[in-house]
């Protein structure tokens, strides 16, 4: 069992940036591969970015595509979500997800475990 803590969202004008951490506790986040999502009200929740175990590869939907960037430091147990170039559409509650396994999916349902969220609004 793995506890995922999310921190670092907030409220940031249009053109900001924020530093999403995860900061995990139970198992290391070695064991997992990583991934954020987001939801907006109304909206179903969605992909953002992941990262696998090993942190030799990532991907990130083509809407935050070069303005957001995953990574893992696995000695501090704490995933990151950076994010630059911020606009009011990526406002939402963030979560950090972990699936067990090396490899990474887009799909919500494949992650075992989830943090309780953050919210992020940008102001335009």
């Amino acid at each position: 069992q793995v506890q995922l803590v999310e921190s670092g969202g907030g409220l940031v004008q249009e053109g900001g940036s924020l530093r999403l951490s995860c900061a995990t506790s139970g198992r290391t986040v070695s064991n997992y591969a990583m991934g954020w999502f987001r939801q907006a009200p109304g909206k179903e929740r969605e992909f953002v970015a992941a990262i696998t175990r090993s942190g030799a590869f990532s991907d990130s939907a083509n809407s935050v595509k070069g303005r957001f960037t995953i990574s893992r430091d696995s000695a501090k147990n704490t995933v990151y979500l950076q994010m630059n170039s911020l606009k009011p559409e990526d406002t939402a509650v963030y979560y950090c997800a972990a699936k067990i396994g090396n490899r990474f999916t887009y799909t919500a349902t494949d992650y075992d475990y989830w943090g309780q969220g953050t919210q992020v609004t940008v102001s335009s």
